[in-house]
């Protein structure tokens, strides 16, 4: 045992060193700050429901705090069964957030580099370089966790791949498994989507030489390993992939219901909507110089003291802090030093100076056909990124590719560069260590200096020679700040020469930062090849120097200020209308806040159940009734029949939050007298533009068998009443001395509710384009809808079995590779 811990301590201390490393760059972290996240603080509100009855002990499958109505599979589901489930939970009860994910990220980075067999110090700053490239550190100041720990594991799912081609089969595939399976887990099928398409070019190199080295048999077996390695990962997340699966149709990434007047494509994303963050091909040299595209979209990245849009002001005669004042207000009405076509950005790719110097020097210098995937897979990643600037691929890809048609923010391919960047950086470093010839290798240096150092010397000394530093709706700005300056086109076209300025002022600092860093990585190898430091102090060097690098420009976006005190739910303060509202007993009234954006709400869900609402996975039938009777005017048809008891709008006078209540809201079920049948979604939609939703019903005529009674008289003493709420279980109470037509208040979704009359299960039907409806027979009835569908719990079944089989794996593995070591091990 002794022996063994002396073998690994330079793995331990390189671990202790990461922890080191989280607890500087994240203190407030484990001082119990969290960070202000945006898309944090929207996720509260749509899982409000979800978590008030996890409060409580009880899973929801369906929550109508949001849009109406949903299933909660892509918000929040516990997925118990599943044994990544508990490894996460484990992880986040030891770290903080994002501490979890990072050392993730730099441990799994390192397991990469030292399966590449990369020496430590130098695996360790590949790790760094990966896991600090800004897009990273973005994301989690965005909020964006799945996405982000999705990126996590692609590093060690490519380690454990290639110790599987390399002959070590069942170490490997058990390891694939197992971090394919957190992959899965985290839910954001467009990263796991990217990762596929890079490991399909790495088999196909493996393939190819394989092919011409003879050893196809070989090549094949261990491709047999792999494949029962995805198929034990996607065994262990079968209730998640099933569920999503079988929602996914559903979705407004799914296909169109509608023929006429659709601004949506027949399946799939808006081509436009799609592909509006796409990477601008200029925007790529942000890889080595940060702000050279202005960073992040408004004025943050400027101080306002020294700005030339200040200097603007001040010419104008305007006091000092006057002038800063205002060049801080403009920066949130649409002035940005940020000049890329996306419609706003967080911050840029930034992959790290040295790192864009070593990967030139390894595209020159490594040997290894691990370079041809390395290359390959960034060539491949930035044309896809490019997205409407490069449509000759893009459209390809989205009219013929499976799925590539549901995922937007092309731009994302990007973070799987960010790992080739480092791997074939470091891989250049480790072959410069190897290489033999030292005098060779000085001039390759050389040339890569000169590649790459020489681009930072342009942007720093003659920037607009590469650069204009003016944003497409540039003149529409000036016309804008003309009419704000009340006619001054002077000033507003002083201001805009000062953003200008600005602009440029910072693409040349950061070059000049970038050239530094680039002169610093080669006198280091410069200093090595002529054997002035071993190769212990250089991979030191650039570990030190790559942490550096990175952190600084990271600091911009992620810092001690982007962390705030912990907030409970509670803490979040309702308005007076809000606190006025939740007097109402019924437990399933809807709001309707006017005041929000319908889709982007994120305030009426924390306290009501609410129409509006956030979710990138909102069925399409959803959508298509916002879109077609809200967008232009408000049908208050459709708030009744959703049971819309309050609408919250804004008081003309002092803006204020105001509530009117809606008393001809149809309640959470009624009878109705008559029932009109429509051809298609078509004919639904238009007759729900107008109509008495309390009296008649819209059903398409494909119900028309079961949306039928035989006794048609009407019973005006007849009632129908919720009288148990649980959003996975409805109960009503029914009487009526005729046969009804019920309809209920409730999102129609056909994959998982049952309904009950008197515990018999009966059949039900959509009405309305959105809601429930069913038969009531005459008689005294207790109806129930109840939320149980199959595709989450027997697939939490398969999970479960799949999880033990994982377990077992990995324990035999774990054996098998103990008693080979101890044969290999030199007898005493």
């Amino acid at each position: 045992m002794n022996n063994w811990f002396k073998r690994n301590g330079i793995h331990f201390a390189i671990f202790g060193l990461f922890l080191v490393i989280c607890f500087l760059y994240f203190t407030p972290a484990f001082q119990g700050k969290a960070l202000g996240q945006n898309d944090v603080t929207r996720a509260r509100s749509t899982q409000k429901e979800i978590m008030d009855y996890r409060a409580k002990g009880e899973t929801i499958l369906w929550t109508n705090q949001i849009l109406g109505g949903m299933p909660t599979f892509q918000i929040w589901a516990p997925y118990a069964k599943n044994i990544t489930s508990h490894i996460v939970s484990g992880l986040k009860a030891v770290f903080p957030n994002p501490i979890d994910t990072v050392l993730i990220l730099l441990l799994g980075a390192y397991f990469l580099f030292r399966v590449l067999r990369i020496n430590p110090w130098l695996a360790a700053a590949g790790a760094a370089a990966f896991t600090f490239s800004s897009y990273n550190i973005i994301l989690m100041v965005a909020g964006h966790a799945n996405q982000i720990f999705a990126i996590a594991f692609f590093a060690p799912i490519i380690a454990s791949i290639l110790l599987t081609l390399r002959g070590k089969h069942l170490l490997g595939a058990s390891l694939t498994a197992l971090f394919l399976a957190m992959e899965i887990r985290a839910n954001h099928i467009q990263m796991t989507y990217y990762l596929m398409m890079a490991l399909l070019i790495l088999v196909c190199i493996e393939f190819y030489h394989a092919f011409k080295t003879k050893q196809t048999a070989a090549f094949i077996k261990s491709v047999a390993y792999l494949a029962g390695a995805l198929a034990l990962a996607v065994a262990v997340n079968a209730s998640i992939l099933w569920s999503t699966y079988e929602y996914g149709k559903y979705t407004y990434r799914g296909k169109s219901n509608l023929t006429k007047n659709v601004s949506e494509p027949a399946e799939g994303l808006d081509k436009d909507y799609t592909f509006a963050w796409s990477q601008g091909i200029g925007e790529c040299l942000t890889f080595l110089v940060p702000n050279a595209y202005g960073g992040a979209s408004g004025m943050r990245e400027v101080d306002p003291a020294k700005s030339g849009v200040t200097k603007a002001f001040v010419a104008k005669g305007l006091p000092q802090d006057q002038a800063e004042g205002y060049t801080q207000q403009l920066g949130g009405i649409g002035l940005s030093t940020y000049w890329g076509d996306k419609q706003f950005t967080e911050g840029p790719f930034y992959f790290g100076a040295i790192i864009c110097f070593m990967f030139v020097l390894g595209v020159i210098i490594v040997k290894d056909r691990l370079k041809w995937w390395l290359l390959g897979t960034v060539v491949f990643t930035m044309l896809l990124s490019f997205g409407r600037h490069f449509p000759l691929l893009s459209d390809l890809f989205f009219s013929y590719f499976p799925l590539y048609n549901k995922f937007r923010a092309v731009e994302s391919i990007l973070a799987v560069a960010g790992l080739c960047f480092p791997l074939l950086a470091v891989l250049a470093v480790q072959e410069v260590i190897a290489a033999p010839d030292k005098k060779a290798l000085t001039k390759k240096a050389l040339l890569a200096l000169y590649i790459v150092g020489g681009i930072a010397l342009v942007l720093f000394a003659i920037p607009s020679v590469l650069l204009s530093f003016r944003s497409a709706n540039q003149q529409d700005l000036i016309t804008y700040l003309t009419q704000a300056f009340q006619g001054d086109s002077a000033l507003a076209n002083s201001v805009m020469n000062g953003l200008v300025e600005d602009r440029a002022s910072l693409a040349r600092m950061d070059a000049m930062r970038s050239l530094i860093f680039i002169l610093i990585a080669f006198g280091l190898l410069w200093a090595y090849l002529n054997q002035k430091v071993n190769s212990t102090l250089l991979s030191l060097a650039f570990f030190l120097l790559i942490l550096v690098d990175m952190c600084q420009v990271d600091k911009r976006y992620l810092n001690n200020d982007s962390f705030t005190e912990k907030q409970n739910a509670q803490d979040i303060q309702p308005r007076e209308v809000d606190t006025f509202i939740m007097r109402d007993t019924d437990p399933n009234y809807r709001v309707f806040d006017a005041t929000q954006s319908i889709l982007q709400d994120a305030v009426s869900p924390y306290f009501h159940k609410s129409i509006g609402g956030y979710s990138a996975a909102r069925l399409k039938r959803y959508d298509e009734l916002i879109e077609n009777q809200f967008s232009k005017s408000v049908n208050e048809d459709v708030l009744d029949m959703l049971n819309v008891k309050y609408i919250i709008s804004a008081d003309q006078k002092n803006n204020a939050a105001t509530m009117r209540a809606n008393t001809t809201a149809c309640g959470n079920a009624w009878f109705v007298k008559s029932i009109k049948l429509a051809k298609n979604a078509d004919e639904e939609m238009q007759a729900i533009s107008s109509f008495d939703p309390k009296n008649e019903a819209i059903v398409d005529q494909q119900y028309s068998s079961v949306a039928t009674i035989k006794n048609a008289n009407v019973d005006p003493a007849a009632t129908i009443k919720l009288t148990s709420y649980n959003p996975d279980h409805l109960v009503y109470q029914s009487g009526s001395t005729t046969d009804q037509i019920a309809v209920f208040s409730e999102v129609y979704y056909e994959k998982g509710w049952t309904m009950l009359i008197d515990g018999v299960e009966k059949p039900y039907f959509r009405a309305d384009y959105l809601l429930r409806a069913a038969p009531i027979p005459v008689g005294n009835h207790k109806i129930e809808f109840i939320f149980h569908p199959a595709s989450y719990y027997t697939g939490e079944g398969i999970s479960l079995a799949s999880s033990a089989v994982l377990v077992l794996l990995l324990l035999g593995t774990v054996v098998m590779e103990t008693r080979k070591k101890n044969q290999l091990a030199p007898k005493a």
